[in-house]
């Protein structure tokens, strides 16, 4: 029997960007998928977009919650199946065969994972994540920053702890990284796994993401090991910055 994937999308004001990630999600060729979205008690159409599509969501909620990561953690909590993926509002799921392609092709993982597509508000893709996934992963390949985006990390379920809300903003990291530790298959499935929305929460607050980033790093790595990582990985940034115009 093939795996049972549960998909969670966190939801706060978000009628500008949810329609496509729940048409996303719905359109998937794969169908042992169990949808979840999980709604911080949004005042504007957010809730009525979530009732128009009730019939492709396996459950949803909305009630006040105290950030993002809470909300993900009440979505942890109601998801059932084997394995899980954050596919938030605004991001989306590449094409319609990805899932099928994720489980039909590489047998029974620990961690999937891939590369993702930048994407402008209105839907054009910007080009690929300034970030590249390593042919191997593990976590030490972490030490040089987040190279595989949380919207192309899809673990084992039971690997999963709950998201330390010590951190308001690279929680998703350190979650990533504790998972990756436990980890014996890591799978790197050689595929666009999503599109993500340029601009959310963690870019719009890019310099207190970049020190919990920090802190996260010493505490899993030690602190000289980090000073010394920062130095390539900050000249690449830079390196970056300059000729695409973006990060």
């Amino acid at each position: 029997m093939s795996a049972k994937l549960s998909i969670i999308t966190i939801t706060y004001n978000a009628e500008a960007t949810l329609e496509r990630t729940i048409r996303s999600v719905a359109s998937q060729s794969y169908r042992n998928i169990e949808y979840i979205i999980i709604d911080g008690k949004s005042t504007d159409g957010t809730l009525d977009i979530i009732k128009k599509n009730e019939g492709k969501i396996s459950y949803w909620q909305s009630e006040p919650d105290t950030g993002l990561y809470d909300a993900m953690n009440k979505g942890l909590a109601r998801a059932t199946g084997e394995y899980v993926w954050f596919v938030n509002s605004g991001d989306e799921i590449y094409s319609p065969t990805t899932v099928e392609e994720i489980f039909r092709e590489n047998g029974d993982g620990d961690v999937y994972y891939g590369d993702t597509v930048m994407t402008t508000m209105g839907g054009e893709e910007i080009g690929n994540r300034r970030l590249t996934p390593p042919e191997k992963l593990d976590w030490k390949s972490f030490r040089r920053g987040m190279l595989v985006s949380h919207q192309s990390f899809i673990p084992r379920r039971e690997l999963c702890p709950r998201y330390d809300l010590e951190y308001r903003f690279s929680a998703d990291y350190d979650w990533c990284l504790k998972i990756l530790k436990q980890s014996e298959r890591i799978v790197n499935t050689h595929q666009t796994l999503s599109k993500f929305l340029d601009g959310g929460i963690t870019k719009q607050n890019i310099v207190a993401g970049l020190k919990e980033r920090f802190r996260i790093m010493c505490k899993h790595y030690g602190v000289v090991s980090t000073i010394l990582n920062h130095i390539p990985i900050a000249l690449k940034f830079v390196i970056y910055l300059v000729r695409n115009k973006r990060f």
